[in-house]
């Protein structure tokens, strides 16, 4: 599990046979679970400057592997003892999503993110939600986008501070709005789940 708080902009040094090697800070460990730009990944080798990372076919399939080159996002796995920010990050990336607008303001820049309209239902004003491994919160939500303001230190502090109108976004939805989206749409069934179902659902989150 992960809280939306990136670490370090860490530099991806090549990205060949589905094995992603990171040039970082970070002293990883054989096994642990990084987030990069949202992705949870598996440390599959530690190098003197960095670690290496394998992605499944599952992970390739849904995210723009354009976002694993150059600069990314870096967040460690959540120890137990860590103080809880940010908000439940799982790094599973639901889809990808492209920047739309972007307005300066006063003190802070409007985003307007666009998505495919079947993931809007996860997407909650004033919610959570995680894009590119950053936990943001919305502001509003449209039939096929939504709003996020973000302040000047997150702006300067990530990597947002380049993005522009088409770039390509990792999104993670609300945990709790897939959960409840999920058991409503299953209560409408006339025959009850097994424990085979429960548990499958259970294992896809």
């Amino acid at each position: 599990m992960f809280t939306g708080l990136i670490r370090e902009i860490a530099t991806v040094k090549s990205y060949r046979n589905n094995i992603l090697t990171i040039r970082s800070k970070h002293k990883a460990k054989l096994g642990d679970s990084i987030a990069i730009n949202g992705v949870c990944l598996t440390v599959i080798k530690v190098n003197n400057d960095g670690f290496d990372l394998e992605l499944a076919d599952e992970t390739r399939s849904i995210i723009d592997e354009s976002k694993i080159t150059g600069e990314v996002h870096m967040e460690p796995a959540m120890k137990m003892s860590d103080r809880f920010e940010g908000h439940i990050v799982q790094g599973h990336v639901d889809c990808v999503g492209t920047v739309a607008k972007i307005t300066p303001r006063e003190n802070a820049t409007d985003f307007i993110i666009k998505v495919d309209p079947r993931y809007i239902a996860h997407i909650v004003p004033k919610g959570s939600i995680t894009i590119d491994g950053i936990s943001l919160t919305v502001n509003d939500v449209h039939e096929e986008s939504f709003r996020l303001t973000i302040i000047p230190h997150t702006l300067n502090e990530t990597l947002m501070k380049h993005y522009k109108v088409g770039t390509t976004l990792n999104i993670e939805t609300d945990l709790f709005a897939r959960y409840i989206d999920h058991i409503l749409s299953h209560r409408k069934r006339k025959k009850p789940m097994g424990w085979d179902e429960v548990d499958a659902i259970q294992m896809s989150y």
